[in-house]
């Protein structure tokens, strides 16, 4: 019984942790007014027939505070890859001069700021939803295990321990949500 208890708390702790990833992965995409090669991951280039993500045909690097620089190592790609950036939807508008592609990214606006930190606490309350879900999953797991002959002692002190990950992982994702916020703000 007790590595079937195991397994629960870890099968919990490890949905918590997949949660946290989620999260610092959706707050990456959040910009905060500074130019980082992570705004662009999700773009695909079409390249000879196949979607392939933009850093795999270029260097995506950043000169400075306000600019991304795509260096495509075929000079062909360029318009390619200013298609895809457009088509990504991220409100760039990507220039090049037949060498380099940059993009700049505009300074951040009053409103937008707002709007941006109202979107990171939203990502931040859908893991907070998925760690409750984990949490949720594990007390049955265990109600389950009761009720196969596992001792209430036990039980509850798995239940003591899931309810201290929970709390755990709530704090880990305010601490990062704050963290982004305070970016998203910082002129």
């Amino acid at each position: 019984m007790q590595e079937e208890v195991d397994f629960i708390l870890d099968h919990c702790k490890e949905k918590m942790r997949d949660a946290i990833a989620h999260l610092e992965k959706e707050l990456i995409h959040i910009r905060a007014g500074k130019a980082s090669p992570a705004m662009l991951d999700g773009v695909q280039v079409d390249y000879y027939g196949s979607l392939t993500p933009l850093n795999q045909v270029s260097n995506v690097s950043t000169p400075d505070a306000r600019t991304i620089a795509i260096q495509p190592w075929e000079k062909n790609l360029i318009p390619v890859i200013e298609k895809a950036i457009l088509a990504a939807n991220l409100g760039f508008n990507p220039e090049n001069n037949g060498e380099i592609i940059r993009v700049n990214i505009p300074a951040l606006t009053e409103e937008r700021r707002k709007q941006l930190v109202k979107q990171a606490g939203q990502e931040g309350e859908t893991a907070k939803v998925s760690i409750r879900t984990a949490r949720k999953d594990a007390n049955e797991s265990l109600k389950k295990l009761l009720k196969e002959g596992l001792s209430e002692d036990i039980e509850k002190d798995a239940e003591a321990e899931v309810q201290k990950f929970t709390d755990d992982f709530g704090k880990k994702v305010d601490t990062l949500v704050v963290a982004k916020e305070k970016d998203i703000m910082t002129i």
